[in-house]
């Protein structure tokens, strides 16, 4: 729930590609070689006028000094909060009586099979031969204070209307909640229970700030209401804090991570085994629950609805369910992951499984896509066999470490970096530069082509997402943050962890042994990942007839004239320029104090 140092990222209703700047505040266009001085750099002020640090719904900013106490285990983990809470509570939540129904309520975990929570709460009707009601909520609040895309709130939906059916084959309804205030989320679902004569509600644990704090509310004012509110672990693999250094602390590494993660998963095989799917409900359900039988799953709220074209578009792109999510990871098992190692960077390759906005949903475990891949080697072990396998394990790896970091390092979902002394870097805030980065016209095609795939498709190739964010933090020097945000706001598969995590690897602000050095060349990478071109062809229309590598880089290349009357802008900067500029920023950010 809303806390005075919980500020995610948040949106306004309705998303804009530049956010608003007084027209008084000089801004710099990038060509330092005539600046003016600058007065003292104060970073909150600016923050604030561009929606970085929004007051919507947390009144306060945290304070590197907060990081620090985390840091240091001077002050509890909202994770660790929840874990005691779960706790000291488990002996008088024991002692409630059966009821006369069970809840789970659906968050990210939109499916029926392999749901860990789904399948306790299922388990533990079934022992008392009492019926199972499942909820969701939508929360107009909570998509707006996490900046969830409008495309991302109708996959879910859409998801809901998939799985609709499948729970009523089981005789089980689905009652889907608008909650208008987030604040009033936990009273309306201990409503619904008492309502229902539910004693027993389960779900799965999210691990961004305002819901570990909510599920350990919930635990408590259920128990006070005779209700037993039970949160597990689901959304990963491995549970946050069950792997540590030999020193005892977490890992801020990946790659030393991976291979603890793997040693662990080896050492406890049954984490991959799979929960049955909810048993069917005793006949009497139907008629005891016969209004929620007869709801229908409601529209997008209005800060998050979709024209009717982008509805048909996003419907067309991304067909929505579980049953949609096997099918897609069979097809990628079968066809593709045994080269994936050696095509995994060419967006223009089709080679990835892109199954991320199925995770992000829900509508597939990671537990679920390991085991297949598991059992698609020739191995048991996570890191052996077929590297293609492997490789792709490794990366689906990457979704558990964010959300490690996420739980142990809680303040970057609070508008501050991994590495929190990095917040007195000096960013850019130029309107010009950051609209044209949003609507991929900078100059630089595989810059342009990536984010024109982004506000298409709603989705990004993942070597494409780290050239952007490269671009905008580096070549552009704009504040990372606003990148992160924008991408939250139209990614279908946004997954906060996981995007903050990218964006602080390109950023050098996040979990990153080297400080600063890490800048691509834009140049670079679109000749060594589209070496033919085609992902900038398909993408960038003026450049589609634009023959060999003079597509990369048009103006330098013979064919300025075309590129000209195309349309197709110059590059915007020069990237040797911005790389030393980046640097000597980065530098002077550093040696600021970090009060």
């Amino acid at each position: 729930m809303p806390h005075k140092d919980t500020a995610k990222r948040k949106s306004p209703a309705s998303s804009s590609i530049s956010p608003p700047v007084p027209k008084k505040l000089n801004i710099s266009n990038g060509d330092t070689s005539s600046r003016q001085p600058e007065p003292r750099f104060d970073h909150s002020r600016i923050e604030e006028r561009y929606g970085i640090v929004q007051r919507d719904f947390y009144p306060q900013q945290m304070s590197n000094e907060r990081c620090e106490q985390y840091n240091n285990d001077e002050i509890p983990r909202p994770i660790e909060v929840l874990a005691k809470t779960i706790e000291d509570t488990a002996d008088d939540r024991a002692k409630i009586n059966a009821g006369e129904a069970v809840v789970h309520w659906f968050k990210r975990d939109l499916r029926l099979a392999d749901n860990r929570a789904l399948h306790l709460a299922s388990e533990k009707a079934k022992s008392k031969s009492m019926p199972l009601v499942c909820m969701f909520i939508v929360s107009p609040q909570d998509y707006q204070a996490h900046c969830t895309a409008a495309a991302r709130v109708d996959f879910e939906l859409r998801s809901l209307e998939a799985l609709k059916p499948d729970l009523e084959e089981l005789d089980i309804p689905l009652h889907v909640m608008v909650v208008p205030k987030r604040k009033e989320i936990p009273e309306k679902i201990i409503e619904k229970c008492m309502e229902w004569k539910a004693n027993h509600i389960f779900c799965n644990i999210e691990y961004e700030v305002d819901e570990l704090r909510r599920e350990s509310l919930m635990t408590q004012k259920c128990l006070e209401k005779g209700i037993n509110f039970t949160a597990v672990h689901d959304d990963v693999v491995v549970a946050p804090g069950q792997l540590k250094t030999g020193a005892g602390k977490q890992f801020s590494v990946y790659s030393p991570w991976y291979r603890a993660w793997v040693a662990h998963i080896h050492r406890h095989p049954e984490l991959l085994d799979t929960y049955e799917r909810p048993r069917k409900n005793p006949d009497s359900a139907r008629k005891k629950f016969k209004d929620l039988f007869e709801m229908s799953i409601p529209s997008a709220p209005e800060n998050k609805q979709l024209s009717s074209e982008e509805r048909t578009r996003f419907e067309s792109m991304w067909p929505a369910g579980e049953h949609e999510a096997e099918e897609r990871l069979q097809k990628f098992l079968q066809q593709k992951i045994g080269k994936y190692k050696d095509t995994r960077n060419f967006p223009a390759a089709n080679s990835t499984a892109v199954i991320s906005v199925h995770l992000s949903a829900g509508t597939l475990a990671a537990r679920t896509a390991v085991r297949m891949a598991r059992s698609a080697n020739s191995t048991q072990k996570l890191d052996g066999g077929n590297a293609g396998i492997s490789g792709w394990i490794s990366e689906l790896a990457w979704r558990d470490f964010y959300k490690h970091v996420l739980a142990h390092w809680p303040y970057v979902c609070m508008n501050k970096p991994f590495k929190f002394e990095y917040t007195n870097i000096e960013w850019e805030y130029n309107d010009e530069h950051f609209a044209a980065w949003c609507e991929g016209r900078t100059g630089f095609p595989i810059v342009d082509a990536a984010m024109r795939q982004l506000n298409h498709m709603g989705y990004m190739h993942n070597r494409c997402r780290m050239i952007v964010a490269s671009f905008l933090s580096k070549d552009l020097l704009i504040d990372w943050r606003m990148g992160e945000r924008y991408f939250m706001e139209h990614l279908v598969d946004g997954d906060f962890a996981s995007n903050n995590g990218g964006w602080g690897f390109s950023a050098s602000t996040g979990v990153d042994p080297q400080p600063y050095f890490r800048i691509f060349n834009p140049l670079l990478q679109s000749e060594k990942f589209d070496p033919k071109g085609e992902y900038i062809r398909r993408w960038v229309k003026e450049l589609e007839n634009v023959q060999g590598n003079a597509v990369h880089a048009p103006y330098e290349r013979g064919v300025e004239k075309m590129a000209k009357e195309k349309g197709y802008p110059r590059p915007i900067v020069e990237h040797k320029v911005c790389r030393d500029r980046a640097l000597a920023r980065y530098k002077t950010g550093l040696q600021r104090d970090t009060a």
